[in-house]
């Protein structure tokens, strides 16, 4: 079983706080319970919210890396093109490559997170590569497609539940000096986006393609919070793209509730391509009118 956990987004609904049961506070931060799922609320510069986030899920943060770097990251091979690496080496690589394309946010949060949660700054790096290696699938829809004519942006995270990342899950509430404020459905440990909505009502999931080896860009997961923290409108998303060097192929449904509109967008090394709701392309089964649909294989046709 690959499902991991999938979230559906109203893109019409504005961040509200709902209260919950606090748990601990750290600086401008802490974290919460609500109904049983864990809710982290960061807020000042990238340092202060990586340190909010390693002190506040310290236990979760240590837990949750030491799996994905020291049991999964040396024990587990992916295909690196013609080769089978360890997950470990195959990220230090990846990080190597790709560090003049990453702005110095986030490596100033990875450092707060690192001296937060009292794990090495390096381990902590590696553990927030990981997304280049997988996939996942996403869809939108409005308009027709719904009762109400309500924008709705479905998100489901592929991966595989083995490597232990539901035990951890969390939701991030992020308010960043001079950005916008946004939420990111995560893990402990993790400060890169790969599901998310903003408060000015953009939404944006991902789904893995090929072109492995391509990294010579902006990682996937720092380009879409990149998105999220600046961007108000669904063009502003597309600009962004353009105008960054992008690593491998990646698939990505983006949503903008202000104007109920949605695109599904190729976005690779050498090529960007959007593609309209229920506009017909050639990389896709069926094209679904109102619905801007994004997966692979059969879960396309359950979707």
């Amino acid at each position: 079983m690959r499902l991991l956990y999938a979230f559906l987004f109203s893109t019409s609904v504005l961040l509200t706080p709902v209260a919950g049961e606090v748990i601990a506070r750290s600086g401008k931060g802490w974290l919460e319970e609500q109904q049983g799922q864990l809710v982290l609320h960061l807020k000042g510069s990238h340092y202060e919210m990586g340190r909010q986030h390693g002190e506040l899920l310290r236990d979760h943060v240590q837990q949750n890396l030491n799996n994905l770097v020291n049991v999964k990251g040396e024990t587990t091979l992916v295909d690196v093109g013609p080769l089978k690496l360890k997950p470990r080496a195959a990220i230090e690589l990846i990080v190597t490559i790709q560090r003049d394309f990453v702005p110095e946010w986030y490596f100033e949060e990875l450092r707060g997170l690192a001296e937060g949660a009292e794990l090495p700054e390096k381990d902590v790096q590696v553990a927030n590569f990981i997304p280049e290696l997988f996939h996942c699938s996403g869809f939108a829809i409005m308009n027709s497609a719904t009762k109400d004519g309500t924008l709705y942006h479905g998100r489901v995270l592929d991966y595989a539940i083995d490597w232990g990342l539901q035990d951890h899950a969390v939701v991030i509430v992020s308010e960043p000096d001079g950005g916008i404020p946004f939420v990111n459905i995560s893990y402990a440990g993790f400060i890169g986006c790969v599901t998310g909505m903003n408060a000015n009502h953009i939404s944006i999931g991902e789904m893995g393609g090929a072109g492995l080896g391509h990294w010579h860009g902006m990682p996937m997961a720092v380009l879409m919070r990149e998105a999220l923290q600046t961007c108000s409108t669904l063009d502003e998303v597309l600009d962004l793209y353009r105008a960054t060097p992008r690593t491998c192929q990646y698939f990505y449904v983006v949503a903008d509730g202000n104007t109920n509109r949605a695109v599904g967008m190729e976005a690779s090394w050498d090529r960007m391509d959007v593609i309209h709701t229920g506009e017909k392309h050639e990389r896709l089964p069926i094209p679904v009118t109102d619905c801007a649909l994004l997966s692979a294989g059969s879960r396309y046709e359950e979707l």
